[in-house]
């Protein structure tokens, strides 16, 4: 078992260092994380790619309750590559 990775709490996920199992986990805490230091909007980065990631983020987003919405990221905070979340307070 390895030590538990310390993420910044800015606002900004990258889950391209991340295993795909590890995911679920890590947006649901990183999101509760944000509303405590009163981050409400949040860009989870999910990557380009062929969409599965990209998938799952939003499959999560629409099921957390603090979510009011998202939306893709304009194209110059990530395009279809990240995703941009609010929270309720």
């Amino acid at each position: 078992m390895t030590d538990p990775i310390q993420l910044p709490i800015d606002g900004v996920l990258d889950l391209h260092t991340f295993r795909p199992k590890e995911v679920k986990d890590l947006v649901t805490d990183y999101l509760e994380a944000c509303r405590e230091k009163g981050i409400l909007q949040v860009r989870i980065i999910h990557g380009k790619g062929i969409g599965n990631l990209r998938r799952t983020v939003h499959a999560l987003l629409a099921r957390h309750p603090h979510v009011i919405s998202y939306h893709l990221a304009h194209e110059q905070l990530g395009g279809w590559g990240a995703t941009i979340v609010h929270l309720r307070k």
